[in-house]
């Protein structure tokens, strides 16, 4: 269970955002006229009537918003997460996530990546899974971090499990094939290789040079009921879906330590000036001792300027 350091408004603040993200997924449940909700002293949401104690608005054209009873550190943090739990009518809802040294890289040159952030941030990685349908990674972080992409740190359900290894690359004998603990989809280049390895599901899809194509690869997805996304890693995988502006948000968790070399975390290709850098639109967090950068990816390529202050989430 995510305690937030001994702050029971956010374990509400977190229940709450659950049942935001459940009610999104099944729309015929919510209703059909602007609402509001709070919460029962057993973590549940029910209608009110108070607009004072309402914690979240409902509205059915424009989704979720913060009710007037958050405030302060809880109306931020139901904000961060908020836009993950609204309502989608079609497509995909994508969000990449990379952890990353000061000097840029996401593990050493040998793949050794483990606790490159700090606990807050591998806490707010169990967080993002439990509000999404499926935790994406390629063939690459499985084979160098055997993860088990459970929501194991916080309240909340598991995600589909969903790697990608087009040209077959991995063995049955890694956790998220093996364990049982979530259910795992294994999407492959069609024509390659057997049957999926140990309990996964197989999931063919086309390719495009070498790699997948990923608005196949989406809607492959989609129709698997797996719309929302959140792709953590690796760096390859991140970048193929930035550079070809298929992300909604990016997250860079920046923690402070120096490899001195290693694996890059996004490499795209490269500007010739500076006026063709991509700078979206930006909130700054702090999660423990590290800085995680929140790219909005969905509204338009150029900056907007950026809230006032840094914000600490826990």
């Amino acid at each position: 269970m995510d305690q937030h350091r001994g702050r029971p408004e956010l374990d509400d603040c977190w229940r709450l955002l659950l049942a935001a993200a459940k009610l999104a997924r099944d729309p015929a449940q919510m209703p059909n006229t602007d609402a509001a909700f709070m919460l029962t002293a057993e973590g549940q949401p029910r209608l009110t009537d108070s607009r004072e104690q309402a914690w979240l608005h409902w509205q059915p054209d424009m989704g979720w918003s913060c009710g007037a009873h958050l405030r302060g550190p809880a109306r931020e943090f139901v904000e961060f997460y908020l836009p993950l739990c609204q309502p989608l009518t079609s497509g995909c809802r994508v969000v990449a996530h990379l952890g990353q040294s000061l000097d840029g890289y996401i593990a050493t040159h040998n793949g050794d990546a483990h606790h490159v952030t700090g606990a807050d941030n591998i806490r707010h990685l169990h967080r993002m899974r439990a509000l999404g349908d499926a935790v994406v990674v390629g063939a690459g972080t499985v084979a160098s971090d055997d993860p088990k992409l459970t929501t194991r740190l916080v309240a909340g359900p598991h995600a589909v499990r969903v790697v990608l290894d087009p040209q077959a690359r991995l063995g049955a004998g890694y956790r998220v094939f093996t364990d049982g603990v979530a259910p795992t989809l294994l999407c492959r280049q069609a024509g390659i290789g057997g049957a999926a390895p140990g309990q996964a599901r197989l999931l063919e899809v086309a390719v495009n040079g070498a790699g997948f194509n990923l608005v196949s690869l989406l809607g492959g997805l989609a129709r698997c009921g797996l719309r929302r996304l959140f792709i953590e890693g690796g760096g390859v995988t991140v970048s193929r879906f930035l550079s070809q502006g298929l992300l909604d948000r990016l997250q860079i968790a920046v923690a402070p330590v120096i490899i001195g070399g290693g694996r890059t975390g996004v490499s795209l290709p490269p500007s010739d000036a500076m006026t063709q850098a991509l700078r979206p639109s930006a909130r700054i967090y702090r999660m423990g001792a590290d800085m995680l950068y929140d790219f909005d990816l969905a509204n338009g390529r150029q900056a907007t300027p950026p809230p006032a202050g840094l914000r600490r989430l826990i």
